[in-house]
């Protein structure tokens, strides 16, 4: 198809030149004539070519779809009375929970399909199948299905979770090592390049005989191991092919991945729990991208430095190069992860802890996860400016970031509302007494304490020493104020901001009063407490 494609712009190409050539010499009577015959002749080879072309699309196309077609029927749909039966008549059957609505389900699907194939072209003797939860709740429930997508082994009958990725890759290397098959061995040249063309990323290692305390931890680490395919390599020649500057040893280990920052070796001492800390740090990308199939990975990372990059797709393709450089120059030591900002299911929860839910900027952030603190780039993103905030990120120099509404006008308010910004201004460093009423806009009771709130303020109106604020904890942080229930009702008392007293937010108005006027009472301007 390539070929005659080829064959048909040349011919265009060729018939085009002899049309200017006979242009150029023909009489003036003649070339309207011309001009008409070959540009006829020009439609006809375009409109051959564009059907091609169609043609060729469609092929590839339907190719696609019998491939997937396939697979899928590799993959065995059970139902009320065949789910036990196919676990019970199976050493090792990996079953795919799913309902029909559910879009990571639909996400799914073909990667599991795809592992289904690649399983049964390898030999392997696990049984791919899949139950709709919701058509059939009973088996589901018989299996311990509970969400979707849901993925379960079951071994003799006996289930264990599922803990691998969710690409087919990942799925065909969890299920081979689940079942036997922890390490491939390669012995040839032939076969190291067969290798090459199946797997985007791997873990080698080479030794001069497969056995010794080296050897046995690297066994151990990758049957340990659920989401890398280790290879085991005696062939000097052969592991050449698989990581080209490996030096000849007694043993050796790397991880080979493709991207640009494609090889890492490792050098410490051949011991599990190092060989597992050197894979963990090493076998995301530079620059990961965020997505439903990778984020359990993603979030279970053990680097707890996370730089995250929030961008469209059409901004970050500028962007992604810059970026790889400086992430390599944080390697290990801060994971750098991109989520397109059109992905609400992705982008939204984070923007939301940054208060920017409604962006379409790009925004770069991070997250501290051995602390639970965040932080916002607060400057253009430019790849200086996001080095510079990676440095302060591991450094531990930069400010936690705590989100805030802007200032509002306060002038005329009888209760001031506080936002982020001003906590410290309005609440703690004010030299009053200040009742603070924390609340959400989805909280079920705070407009009733609300209105009690306004009762209290107009009652204690008079008063020179105490004032009464607000705050949305939705959209306001600060670190001094940690609350969890909605609504919550804080006295702070003039002499001791520090330790603020907690008022009953049940409580009526009349006894909301009492109180304030029992922290009031020692000041000149006490005040009532009947309301």
């Amino acid at each position: 198809m390539v070929l005659g494609k080829s064959i048909s712009r040349f011919a265009l190409l060729t018939l085009t030149i002899l049309l200017l050539l006979s242009l150029a010499i023909a009489e003036p009577v003649e070339k309207e004539s011309v001009d008409d015959e070959d540009l006829e002749g020009i439609e006809e080879l375009l409109a051959l070519d564009d059907e091609a072309e169609q043609e060729q699309e469609t092929h590839v196309k339907s190719s696609e779809a019998e491939v997937l077609t396939r697979a899928q029927r590799i993959v065995l749909e059970l139902n009320s009375d065949s789910a036990k039966r196919v676990i019970e008549q199976n050493e090792y059957v990996l079953v795919l929970g799913y309902a029909p609505w559910c879009a990571r389900s639909a996400e799914l699907m073909p990667q599991f399909a795809e592992a289904a194939n690649t399983l049964k072209a390898l030999g392997s003797s696990v049984v791919l199948a899949k139950l709709d939860a919701e058509r059939y709740p009973k088996a589901a429930s018989s299996l311990e299905i509970k969400g979707f997508p849901t993925l379960l082994l079951f071994v003799n009958g006996t289930s264990q979770a599922y803990t691998g990725g969710y690409s087919a890759e990942e799925i065909v290397i969890w299920a081979r090592k689940k079942t036997g098959v922890p390490v491939i061995r390669i012995n040839s040249v032939t076969k190291a390049e067969d290798f090459l063309k199946k797997y985007h990323m791997f873990a080698i290692g080479v030794f001069e005989k497969f056995e010794g305390p080296a050897y046995e931890e690297f066994v151990k680490t990758a049957t340990a191991d659920n989401e890398i395919q280790f290879v085991e390599v005696s062939n000097i020649e052969a592991a050449r092919v698989l990581y080209p500057d490996i030096i000849s040893s007694s043993f050796f280990l790397g991880i080979v991945k493709s991207e640009p920052e494609r090889y890492a070796g490792y050098e410490g001492a051949f011991e599990m729990e190092k060989l597992q800390q050197f894979l963990d740090h090493n076998k995301f990308p530079l620059v990961t991208k965020l997505t439903e199939l990778n984020s359990v990975r993603v979030y279970s990372s053990p680097i707890n430095l996370q730089l995250f990059v929030f961008a469209k797709a059409e901004d970050f393709k500028d962007l992604h190069e810059p970026l790889q450089d400086v992430a390599r120059k944080f390697k290990s030591k801060i994971m750098f992860i991109y989520i397109d900002i059109a992905d609400e299911n992705l982008a939204k929860p984070f923007l939301t802890l940054y208060g920017l839910e409604d962006t379409e900027d790009t925004v770069v952030a991070a997250f501290d996860n051995k602390i639970s603190s965040k932080y916002l780039l607060e400057t253009d993103p430019t790849p200086a400016n996001i080095e510079d905030f990676g440095s302060k990120f591991l450094q531990g120099s930069l400010s936690p970031y705590f989100k805030s509404q802007p200032v509002p006008d306060n002038k005329e308010a009888s209760i001031q509302v506080v936002v982020g910004k001003t906590f410290d201004d309005i609440v703690l460093n004010s030299p009053k007494n200040v009742f603070l009423e924390v609340h959400t806009p989805w909280c079920i009771n705070c407009e009733t304490t609300s209105k009690q709130v306004e009762k209290l303020a107009k009652h204690f109106k008079d008063l020179n020493n105490l004032v009464f604020a607000r705050i949305d904890a939705s959209a306001n942080e600060h670190p001094k104020l940690q609350v969890v229930d909605y609504p919550t009702l804080l006295f702070y008392p003039a002499s001791d901001k520090a330790n603020p007293i907690k008022v009953s937010a049940k409580s009526s108005a009349k006894n909301m009063a009492k109180v304030i006027s029992k922290h009031l009472r020692s000041s000149d301007d006490g005040p009532k407490d009947e309301l």
